[in-house]
């Protein structure tokens, strides 16, 4: 016994023992150890990373489950309570939008039966129209008597046969008139075009009288004013805006004007008169107020609704 010990004791024996564990010859133990190391470092959380992909697939799995289900739930109940729509559903369905459609000007006034205009349609409408920017006392001073007004148009006259009407003795005040940059008769219409129409049913009226077109279309205000002061004019046929501006640059006075005539009645392609357009009444508003008003109260100028 004793000299087997020495044996495993010796350098030689105790340097084979070692090569033996370096080669792997004692398997049983190393392998163990291995895999003992290999389980630690999968269990061992990496260090700046964290678990948040996983609880993030997660969450995103019971997402897609949830909505799954609640698509199953909508299908089955759809199943379940079939949609049947016939014709009658879907004319009533049309019929309701067109109900809820919002009605325009145009539409009432094409609705409603043209009636003829009166010096209380004129009267109504400038009050409401000054009615937030005049006080009460001032309003009143914008009213006219009935005595201001000539007959008005009851849709049945012409142009021409309304102007014999209101002056029978035309021939004779056309004669009387000699002032330059003025007019005897001042008719208000909403256009060019339209304009252009009633110069041209003033044939049978005018005679030999001179009319002139008082619009700014394709026409300089300064052209106009030339022709203003060349002759005697005794009909001018244009737009507020135009009229105004002539006044205001002093090449239209209204020291002869006797006749103003608005073209009252008169409806465009969308059914509206010239007192519907905002734009243009709040135009035809500022002629009277400045310049035609005052001088209806001194009975020097009356005013006609064709």
């Amino acid at each position: 016994m004793c000299s087997i010990f020495r044996i495993f004791c010796s350098p030689s024996v105790k340097r084979i023992s070692i090569l033996f564990f370096i080669n792997g010859v004692c398997p049983d133990v190393s392998e163990a150890e291995a895999e003992a190391e290999k389980k630690k470092s999968h269990n061992k959380p990496i260090k700046g990373k964290s678990n948040a992909p996983k609880k993030a697939e997660k969450r995103t799995k019971l997402m897609e489950n949830t909505v799954t289900a609640k698509k199953k739930k909508k299908n089955e109940e759809a199943s379940k309570f079939p949609k049947q729509k016939n014709e009658k559903d879907t004319s009533s369905d049309s019929a309701k939008k067109r109900k809820r459609r919002k009605k325009t000007i145009t539409d009432v006034l094409a609705a409603s039966e043209p009636k003829p205009g009166c010096p209380a349609d004129l009267q109504n409408s400038l009050t409401l129209y000054f009615s937030d920017k005049r006080s009460v006392i001032e309003q009143e001073e914008l009213k006219l008597h009935d005595s201001c007004f000539l007959t008005c148009n009851d849709l049945t006259h012409s142009l021409s046969s309304y102007l014999k009407q209101i002056c029978p003795k035309w021939a004779k005040v056309q004669r009387q008139h000699t002032e330059k940059k003025s007019v005897v008769l001042l008719i208000v219409c909403s256009s060019a075009l339209r304009a252009i129409e009633l110069i041209k049913q003033l044939t049978t009226f005018r005679g030999e009288a001179k009319a002139v077109k008082l619009f700014a279309k394709h026409i300089k205000i300064e052209e106009q004013m030339k022709l203003l002061q060349k002759g005697v004019v005794h009909i001018g046929v244009g737009t507020p805006c135009r009229i105004s501006a002539l006044i205001q640059r002093d090449g239209l006075s209204l020291q002869a004007l006797r006749f103003l005539v608005l073209d009252w009645n008169w409806r465009d392609q969308k059914c509206r008169r010239m007192i519907d357009i905002p734009e243009i009444k709040l135009d035809v508003f500022k002629l009277l107020e400045n310049w035609v008003l005052d001088r209806c109260k001194a009975d020097k100028v009356k005013i006609g609704l064709f």
